[in-house]
């Protein structure tokens, strides 16, 4: 067996591809074939595989994101979502996605996708992260709650869990009210994303006409989300469970 027939970088250079000549829309195209599930089955692997081309397709404005799904397995495509950087997301990225890989890194890769074209989709997206952390952290530490529990609840829940109400934190006779102040605007932040995905995400269907947000709206409750995951997590993380 002949491995070194062929160099590391061949596939550039190969007619057949024409990678190294074609446009933008023939070098994504071949990106996301890559990870079809044809070519490839391991649904984590192929999400940390797309979060590495967005970090550097980001860059030039490109981004890949799961258009749709192959018998469980996702189907991506790619889009011109401009180079306004969020780096709530990556934060998202760097903390939450390591808790579920095969799920939470595709929900963050699909919110960040969807704010230029689609922000429905990414505020539907925000609080269904939300929720996934909630549940994550609740799963963890043995606390129950129903399906059918809104986002606040379970992020109230998680919060106690957590010891990071502003009546426990009022407790602590080293904190600040500062930090109180901030941790009570935690609970009004997750009844505003449930809310404005209520009013406009998906989810629920809507009517013919419908009013809808722009990019700079699904920023902000891609940033909000991502904010409150993160606090979440790293106070999850740094308590023994």
């Amino acid at each position: 067996m002949r491995n070194n027939d062929w160099s590391d970088s061949w596939v550039f250079y190969d007619d057949r591809f024409g990678l190294s000549s074609g446009d933008d829309d023939q070098f994504l195209n071949f990106l996301c074939e890559t990870l079809h599930p044809m070519v490839r089955q391991d649904v984590g692997e192929c999400s940390r595989l797309c979060s590495m081309y967005n970090e550097l397709l980001i860059r030039d404005g490109f981004r890949l994101f799961e258009s749709t799904v192959l018998s469980g397995h996702p189907v991506y495509a790619a889009r011109y979502v401009g180079t306004v950087p969020n780096p709530g997301l990556a934060a998202a990225k760097d903390i939450i996605a390591v808790t579920d890989p095969a799920y939470t890194a595709r929900q963050i890769n699909r919110m960040e996708a969807a704010i230029a074209t689609e922000p429905d989709l990414a505020i539907g997206t925000a609080k269904e992260l939300v929720e996934t952390v909630c549940k994550t952290i609740l799963d963890a530490r043995g606390v129950e709650y129903t399906n059918t529990e809104s986002m606040p609840a379970l992020v109230r829940k998680a919060r106690s869990a957590l010891s990071q109400t502003p009546e426990q934190i009022a407790n602590q006779a080293s904190t600040e009210n500062a930090i109180a102040k901030i941790l009570a605007s935690l609970g009004g932040l997750a009844s505003g994303l449930a809310e404005i995905r209520n009013l406009y995400g998906t989810g629920h269907g809507k009517t013919s006409g419908s009013a809808t947000l722009e990019a700079r709206h699904a920023r902000l409750a891609a940033g909000a989300a991502s904010a409150l995951a993160v606090f979440l997590i790293e106070s999850h993380n740094a308590q023994p469970v």
